[in-house]
């Protein structure tokens, strides 16, 4: 098949040429002759190495070991490799000669050896950025970085001429940075914790649920290259949602249930956590709508790495292979202009969609707003009334020629999710990851947002997950909580700061809000102190009103209540919302932190003691890890162990930092 164009100029062809091979005679594309390698990669005492990069040398096949050390690299090209496995205080190991056979696995385990130079390397490493941390405030007369009791991922402050509301990356980046290494550009929107507020004189919280991961696999990302993610990276509403919980399946008009339990909170005995969650309703693939897909690929020269393209394009491989005759996928690329790879082509054509991805290639500056404009074009020339219409973005978040404020996008993609094109965006690679950029058009497209980290993210995303990510059952949906003053005298909730919004937003109907994919489950949490609980936090009290006092008699109406739970959503073809209402009684309390009550809190108190929250009480990696273990439950998919493993390799990092 031709691959077409979208304007016959000439100046354009120039800037596509990197972006894809000439165009071939419609005939199918040649059978790639392929295998696989797959094994494990242990250290010299047989312990799993979880984290390590094993290459396939001279090609762009690459894959990070999971959390039991394994490791699996697909589609590598039929015959004979060099094979290279590394990760951070370990000698890189290399094998030649590996046979690969067409539709074969082949087996190959790796046994790093400890480097002791390494290891000095890495603790110098470690000395050498505080020192110079400490240089860099001591010349501007700053506070000291590095506080002298022990800590875990000190928040980053703003540099001189940065914007207000961001970490200060530069800083980070130098402290951070390995030898050789370019210098860090990511961004990272400055995040201020969520305060305890009084019941009494701000009785209700309002919030817009979130249903993006990308945080959990951005941190997992810094802790396997062997450093603490800045403060800004960790979003812990994100961290907590990574997971999915046994909630109820919806069986009423709703297309999800909602239920909540109140326990006691880990890190601080005398509050308690309340949990609230949302499970949505799982579909079968036959009885989903078709999809009208646009593909929308980042092909800059800062896309070149194996961590961005080459792994975009793995990614999309697996998300194909899901396709159905009835959806629809085109591909648009840009670099330093715009321009159509694949018109939309039916999604039982695999050959074709598969051949246009295979052919991309890194080069140029990035028109990023261009190519979002031409996607969502391509999106409404095929749109499908009672379809699913989505343009897919993945890139770095590099955006530097064209429409590249932060403002002129977020107004274009709520332009198109109006007329009813949602928007996923895919982050990828190190180094100039813009996540807050990428973080807020997501938000504002009604769609969400990922960071691949590796090819078993991107099977998590497209594969095991792809019904959540791609189809939306409920648009909108805002969570307003009520707690009554008999019981509760201050709140907190937990992550979820800048999806906050004004109580009367919750029955403003053209207040923008979270969407919910089928079969997702969202996850809340507050930590309350209860009536009559001694407790040392600071609680953010209005200012007292002359004319009226709010709250009701302690003593007498719903005092067998802790709080009242309202949704409100709108069914995805709909402009008017439902509201749900829930209640949440005394006798829902849990005597103790078990189960998956247990484990959200695990990973809460994980995000609050990497951002070094002045809220983690007395929690430590230490407590994390007893309680992760101890509440790890079912977990068929092993994500869980993962956490676990992740956990460990903070507090050893940290440790490392320290000393």
């Amino acid at each position: 098949m031709h691959i077409a164009l979208l304007s016959a100029a000439a100046g354009l062809l120039p800037a596509l040429a990197l972006a894809f091979s000439p165009a071939v005679p419609r005939t199918a594309s040649p059978a790639i002759r392929a295998g696989a390698i797959e094994g494990r990669v242990r250290d010299g005492g047989g312990a799993p190495i979880a984290g390590a990069h094993v290459v396939v040398v001279g090609t762009p096949h690459a894959a990070r070991t999971d959390a039991v050390g394994r490791y699996r690299l697909a589609g590598v090209p039929a015959g004979r490799h060099a094979l290279t496995a590394s990760a951070p205080g370990y000698r890189t190991e290399r094998a030649e000669g590996i046979a690969v056979a067409h539709n074969a696995t082949t087996l190959r385990d790796f046994t790093l050896q400890a480097a002791g130079a390494e290891r000095d390397a890495i603790a110098g490493r470690a000395d050498e950025s505080r020192a110079d941390a400490v240089r860099t405030e001591d010349a501007r007369g700053g506070r000291q970085p590095v506080a002298a009791a022990p800590k875990v991922g000190a928040e980053a402050q703003p540099g001189a001429g940065q914007p207000a509301g961001y970490a200060h990356d530069r800083r980070y980046a130098r402290m951070h940075r390995r030898p050789g290494e370019p210098l860090n550009t990511e961004d990272y929107r400055r995040i201020e914790d969520n305060r305890f507020h009084s019941v009494r004189s701000t009785p209700l919280s309002t919030f817009s649920i979130d249903v993006d991961r990308a945080s959990y696999a951005n941190v997992r990302r810094f802790l396997l290259e062997g450093r603490l993610p800045p403060a800004d990276a960790v979003r812990t509403e994100e961290l907590v949602n990574y997971f999915t919980y046994e909630y109820a399946e919806p069986r009423g008009e709703h297309p999800f249930t909602v239920a909540a339990d109140v326990g006691p909170a880990p890190w601080n005995r005398a509050h308690r956590l309340v949990r609230i969650g949302l499970q949505g309703r799982r579909y079968a693939a036959r009885e989903l709508p078709p999809s009208n897909l646009v593909f929308l690929i980042d092909v800059s020269g800062s896309m070149s790495s194996a961590d961005k393209l080459p792994l975009v394009q793995q990614a999309f491989r697996l998300l194909v292979n899901e396709l159905r005759d009835e959806d629809r996928v085109a591909i648009v690329v840009y670099a330093g202009s715009a321009g159509l790879v694949l018109p939309s082509t039916r999604g039982s054509d695999r050959e074709t969609i598969l051949g246009a991805i295979d052919r991309l290639q890194a080069g140029g500056s990035t028109a990023g707003g261009a190519g979002i404009r031409l996607a969502y074009e391509i999106a409404r020339r095929n749109h499908l009334p009672e379809g699913n219409n989505r343009v897919i973005l993945a890139t770095d978040g590099d955006f530097n020629v064209g429409v590249s404020s932060e403002g002129e996008l977020v107004r274009l993609v709520e332009e198109k999710r109006r007329q009813g094109t949602a928007l996923t965006v895919l982050g990828f690679g190190t180094g100039n990851l813009k996540d807050s950029r990428m973080e807020q058009i997501a938000d504002k497209g009604d769609g969400n947002y990922s960071y691949i980290d590796n090819l078993l993210e991107a099977r998590k995303v497209f594969v095991s997950e792809l019904t959540s990510t791609l189809f939306t059952i409920a648009k909108d949906v805002k969570i307003q909580v009520e707690f009554n003053p008999a019981r509760v005298q201050a709140y907190r909730l937990i992550g979820y700061e800048n999806r906050l919004l004004a109580n009367e937003d919750f029955h403003d109907d053209t207040k923008d809000a979270g969407e919910l994919g089928a079969g997702h489950t969202v996850t809340a949490l507050y930590e309350i102190v209860p009536v009559g609980a001694r407790s040392g936090v600071v609680i953010a009290d209005g200012e007292p009103l002359r004319y009226q006092q709010p709250g009701i008699d302690p003593v007498r109406p719903h005092g067998d209540e802790w709080l009242s739970v309202q949704l409100r959503y709108k069914p995805p073809q709909s402009d008017r919302s439902r509201l749900m209402r829930h209640t949440v009684r005394i006798r829902d309390e849990l005597r103790e932190a078990s189960g998956d009550f247990g484990f959200a809190a695990s990973v809460a108190a994980f995000g609050m003691v990497l951002r070094n929250s002045e809220f983690r009480g007395s929690a430590t990696l230490d407590d994390v890890l007893d309680l992760a273990r101890a509440t790890r439950g079912a977990d068929a998919d092993g994500y869980r162990a993962e956490f676990i493993r992740l956990v460990e390799m903070a507090r050893t990092i940290g440790v490392a930092v320290r000393d």
